[in-house]
């Protein structure tokens, strides 16, 4: 039997950053493989997404522009741009498998089981190590509905050769939105069936309100307070049906009702660590109920924001954890993006916790009316700011295309508790679109 330092089970953001770390400190690593090499979200959820998503964003920002000195004649052929993202994408897993190789890292593919607290067995064959790492993540609910096999998940979207003439989305949450964003800018027919009365539960509801209409009036549907039920298959269309007896015909249907934690198989139950429906139960080590085995990822039962940012700010933990050097886990703000057109971004307090406690105050800032050129004429983009009683910066929640830069920018004031005189001590590039927002937000935290 061959013995490791660690074993990481699984090789996404959750797992590869303290593999890496710890193979640099000396140890011996070997990481366990079911699917594919780095996981989910290089080979089927944020890196496929973010470049797919490129053109659109591009056009977007045309638009702002109609009538003012630009014609937008630009269309975007799909299928093309799909030949392009398995050209970049495709070859990632292989790049960090010969990274691995190169580190000095065994790469083993196929299930792994655990069979006692420092023993696996993978392959039909046993290896241990003195601390082993879960990593496994999560996987795309399914509704268990008649009909389910017609259904698609955000897998399938994301390698779709021809986007659908029709298509439904089950749910309206991230994967929906992002999604229906781009099928409807190729012009499909796009509708999205959700089971409560809103969108996007987690962010600042005012701005989903906005993002709302917005696609509403590019021609998206949206179904609230609608129960999909069933799916029938009818010559060369589906129909989806709801517990309102609304009946949709469609191409193409995307069950995005959610993800559920990889916990099954693993021989978890065997060694009697604590698991429930969000995920596998971990300390404030991230330890397991068997103190040696770690979760890292998706995979832990956790309130927090599942992002990759923050699997891997878990995984680089873990390294130090093992490495002797950690304390408890003490997470930082994290900021959440929906990848929309506009996007939405959020990090630290919400606006809704805001409105219920005296200890914060928000202040609205119209940036895209303010900074009009810097922001490429978005008229509508918004930032909402959450201040503490000292007037220091706790939370935000942004509308706008820039949203992903500006929520980076807003998660460097947060975590480095920056007062106004500190903001006002360091020098931006001007005349930056970003240097606008930070010269009002240092406005707003001067204030009184």
């Amino acid at each position: 039997m061959k013995n490791y330092d660690v074993i990481f089970i699984g090789s996404g953001h959750a797992n590869w950053h303290a593999a890496v770390a710890l193979k640099h400190a000396g140890k011996s690593i070997a990481i366990i493989e079911k699917d594919q090499i780095a996981g989910t979200c290089t080979n089927y959820g944020c890196d496929p997404k973010i470049l797919l998503d490129g053109p659109f964003e591009l056009l977007a920002q045309l638009k702002q522009y109609n009538g003012i000195g630009v014609t937008d004649k630009t269309t975007i052929d799909w299928t093309a741009l799909m030949a392009y993202k398995h050209k970049v994408i495709d070859p990632l897993p292989i790049q960090m498998a010969a990274l691995f190789n190169q580190l000095g890292i065994d790469v083993i593919m196929g299930s792994a089981q655990l069979v006692d607290k420092h023993t696996v067995s993978v392959n039909d064959q046993q290896i241990s190590a003195e601390n082993i790492v879960i990593g496994t993540g999560q996987r795309p609910a399914k509704l268990n509905i008649p009909g389910q096999e017609f259904l698609h998940n955000s897998r399938d979207f994301l390698n779709l050769e021809k986007m659908p003439q029709k298509i439904v989305f089950i749910g309206a949450g991230v994967i929906s939105l992002e999604f229906a964003t781009m099928a409807n800018e190729l012009g499909s027919s796009v509708e999205i069936v959700e089971f409560a009365d809103h969108a996007l539960g987690a962010f600042d509801q005012r701005h989903v309100a906005k993002l709302v209409d917005k696609l509403e009036q590019s021609g998206v549907k949206f179904h609230f307070n609608e129960a999909a039920s069933q799916v029938i298959s009818k010559n060369d269309h589906l129909e989806i049906r709801t517990n309102n007896n609304l009946q949709i015909e469609t191409d193409y249907i995307i069950d995005a009702t959610g993800r559920i934690p990889n916990i099954e198989n693993i021989g978890l139950e065997k060694l009697g660590i604590k698991t429930n429906r969000g995920g596998i139960v971990v300390d404030d080590h991230l330890r397991t109920s068997v103190k040696n085995i770690y979760a890292s990822g998706d995979v832990i039962d956790k309130q927090i924001p599942r992002l990759t940012p923050t699997a891997t700010f878990e995984s680089n933990y873990i390294a130090q954890q093992l490495l002797g050097s950690a304390g408890a886990i003490n997470y930082p703000a994290i900021p959440s993006v929906v990848f929309s057109l506009p996007r939405l971004a959020q990090i630290g307090i919400t606006s809704a916790a805001a409105s219920e406690s005296e200890e914060y105050h928000t202040q609205v800032i119209p940036y895209g009316k303010q900074l009009l050129f810097q922001y490429k004429n978005e008229i509508d983009a918004e930032l909402t700011l959450i201040l503490d009683k000292n007037n220091y910066l706790v939370g935000a929640n942004i509308y706008g295309n820039d949203a992903p830069d500006l929520i980076n920018l807003i998660t460097m004031i947060i975590d480095g508790h920056l007062s106004a005189n500190k903001l006002d001590e360091m020098v931006f590039a001007f005349p930056s679109a970003s240097i606008g927002v930070i010269s009002l937000i240092s406005i707003m935290l001067h204030r009184d």
